[in-house]
């Protein structure tokens, strides 16, 4: 009765009808949620989230967040500093909070707390962009329009003067809470790094507190309470379970896996160290390690960063000052319970680990410090003194300025000056802040290199006005990797941070390099990959470096390399030299004033690109106003036209910078 065709349709309906009734409400199958900052709806009630800053807040009783976005330490320091501070005004502070680890969207919720405040420490990173621990939420407020009506905020700001978008992260998100709703508390305080950071900071937080409890209709009423943040355990653990200068994972120099990062390091081995000085007493060391096997990948222009170690001898004062066994087994613990920073640097270890790996024992101790020195200072005269400087009196800002700025003293320096300075060393190891990774431009080109990192350092050695012999912690403790025919081999922990300083995609496009002294290190890599392209027998675009040192018999850079580059056709090399002439010093800035239309053919009539490395406080903003004014006069602009040019060419990444200060 029914034919193949219709059979087939019967069943394709009955199996329709099947799917109709019992499985189309069934649920599907849901793609995994995409990490960051969007709100995603759901019709099951949340677990409890450990990143929920507002529910720690409200099971805590806490009306204060801190939170910071930092890259070299200074800004959580700060913020840190003020958390113990709010207490002191009979305010309670969630402990500093990383945005990274927070639900930053709950921050509209903050104002379901009564009396509630946020405030934040943002270091401005790179190019005017935020560290990398405050980019997600950076990027969450940049773009979301969340309702902040009823929050308070006030917000502090760090950075350099001597970089073109200085303090942009502060001034954006105190300009971006207000536009959303928030209400700010008081004036957002300013930093710069290139100034006195400190003083500006004190500044501020002076007027802070003030105006809070003025807003929140609070009578001022300071208690004097601990400071500490941290209390010490002696654990008995076998050596194995110690930290022994691991930066996250236990034992992960001894047992490597990838991928390697800023948390997870890689032990990249010497294969080579030259002295590249032939003369004079200064040294610059070119290093060379072993990435094979890492999957470690970068590209020239990136930038490595070294996790050094600190002198041994200064390690050892520390002991020997304050009568401590430096192998006594260590571990600071976290006396704020809902803080998700259980310890201050990686525990349990040593004291002699904590201060050789983890604390920086060289820089210059902020005022905080001082304060609570002072409280383990027996002589009057000295205790006064370390009271006076972390004071904010203008005679004690200016004691300050001197005796520890100027002068340059250590946390060491003011224990061995002030001999009745003892304080604990659990409490030193409390006040010191972490020490910071190293980073280096890489002077090598993966092309060429693909299986090895390059790094050109001067070594950093000086005296200063209290007769101390300072020298640089990474470039002293590189100085000891040179591998030697009876010794093991050296290793380093090292990873790569990507960077925007990259060659133009098209090998025809020319290209002006700017860099004197160790800021010639990534054209080093430029010239390399150039010159093997080159070699290839494809057409490579004008390539051209300006380079300065001291003396050419002394401090040329790799001029051998170069001078290869040049007898092949690839290099344009104009050379400065300051300390040739005794009646007339030359730098790289004379000779961009001397090859201005040149360089104005380069970048207005053929596309170039522009690239500058080295110092930022003067060698940069000097090239920069040369190039403002080279384009005034060779493109017929007015100064301003000639200015808007300029921001043009670095908007569109064709005048670059890799600069420090």
């Amino acid at each position: 009765m029914f034919g193949v065709l219709d059979i087939v349709l019967l069943a394709g309906m009955a199996g329709f009808g099947i799917y109709w009734v019992y499985f189309r409400g069934s649920p599907k199958a849901q793609p995994p949620p995409n990490k960051g900052y969007t709100m995603q709806p759901t019709l099951i009630a949340p677990k409890a989230n450990e990143n929920s800053f507002i529910t720690k807040m409200k099971a805590s009783g806490k009306n204060i967040v801190v939170f910071y976005g930092s890259q070299t330490g200074t800004a959580e320091e700060f913020a840190l500093r003020l958390v113990k501070e709010a207490a002191r005004y009979g305010m309670k502070a969630l402990y500093p909070a990383d945005p990274e680890e927070c639900e930053m969207e709950e921050l509209s919720k903050l104002s379901e707390i009564n009396n509630s405040l946020v405030i934040f420490c943002m270091a401005t990173y790179g190019e005017g962009d935020p560290t990398d621990n405050a980019s997600a939420f950076y990027e969450w407020l940049k773009t979301e329009e969340p309702d902040l009506t009823g929050v308070n905020y006030a917000v502090f700001g760090l950075g350099n003067k001597t970089y073109e978008h200085f303090n942009s992260m502060g001034k954006f998100f105190d300009k971006r809470l207000e536009e959303l709703g928030a209400t700010r508390v008081v004036e957002a305080g300013v930093g710069d790094d290139d100034g006195n950071m400190e003083e500006d900071f004190l500044t501020w937080k002076d007027s802070l507190w003030p105006a809070v409890l003025d807003f929140f209709g609070l009578e001022m009423n300071l208690q004097e309470i601990s400071m500490r943040q941290y209390r010490l355990e002696t654990p008995d653990v076998p050596p194995e379970k110690l930290f022994t200068g691991e930066i996250a994972r236990l034992r992960a120099y001894q047992t490597q896996r990838p991928p390697f990062d800023a948390k997870n390091p890689f032990l990249a081995q010497v294969t080579a160290w030259r002295e590249l000085h032939r003369g004079g007493e200064r040294s610059c060391m070119h290093i060379e390690l072993d990435i094979a096997n890492s999957k470690l990948r970068y590209d020239a222009g990136d930038h490595v960063a070294v996790y050094p170690v600190n002198d041994p001898v200064l390690v050892n004062r520390f002991g020997e000052l304050l009568s401590v066994d430096l192998d006594t087994p260590i571990s600071l613990v976290n006396i704020d319970d809902q803080s998700t920073k259980k310890h201050p640097f990686p525990c349990p270890s040593t004291y002699r680990t904590a201060l050789s790996h983890y604390l920086d024992i060289t820089s210059n101790p902020r005022t905080h410090v001082l304060k609570e020195l002072a409280e383990h200072t027996a002589n009057f005269e000295e205790k006064q003194k370390l009271l006076m400087m972390a004071s904010s009196s203008l005679e004690g800002k200016e004691l300050y300025q001197q005796w520890v700025l100027q002068d340059n003293r250590s946390l060491l320096h003011i224990l061995e000056d002030l001999s009745s300075c003892k304080p604990s060393l659990d409490l030193v190891c409390e006040l010191l802040t972490r020490l910071q990774s190293r980073y280096y431009s890489i002077s090598s080109s993966s092309k060429l290199h693909p299986e090895s990192v390059h790094i050109t350092a001067v070594l950093l050695k000086y005296t200063t006005p209290t007769g101390r012999i300072n020298k640089g912690v990474a470039t002293t403790w590189l100085a000891s990797k040179k591998p030697e025919a009876d010794q093991t081999t050296h290793q380093i922990p090292i990873f790569i941070r990507k960077s925007q300083f990259r060659l133009p995609a098209r090998h025809q496009t020319p290209i002006i390099m700017i860099g004197p002294g160790t800021g010639v290190a990534p054209f080093r890599g430029f010239v390399q990959e150039r010159l093997k392209v080159k070699r290839e027998g494809k057409p490579v675009g004008d390539t051209v470096l300006f380079f300065g040192c001291r003396k050419k018999s002394e401090d040329f850079l790799y001029e051998e390399e170069f001078q290869e580059s040049i007898d092949e056709g690839l290099l344009t090399l104009h050379t400065a030299f300051s300390r040739e002439q005794p009646d007339k010093k030359v730098y790289v800035t004379h000779l961009l004033k001397d090859h201005g239309e040149y360089i104005w053919r380069i970048l207005g009539e053929e596309n170039g690109h522009l690239y500058v490395c080295g110092d930022a406080r003067n060698m940069a903003r000097d090239v920069h106003d040369i190039i403002i004014e080279t384009c005034s006069k060779y493109g017929q602009m007015s100064s301003s036209e000639a200015q808007a040019f300029v921001k043009k060419l670095e908007t569109q990444r064709r005048y670059s910078a890799d600069v420090w200060s």
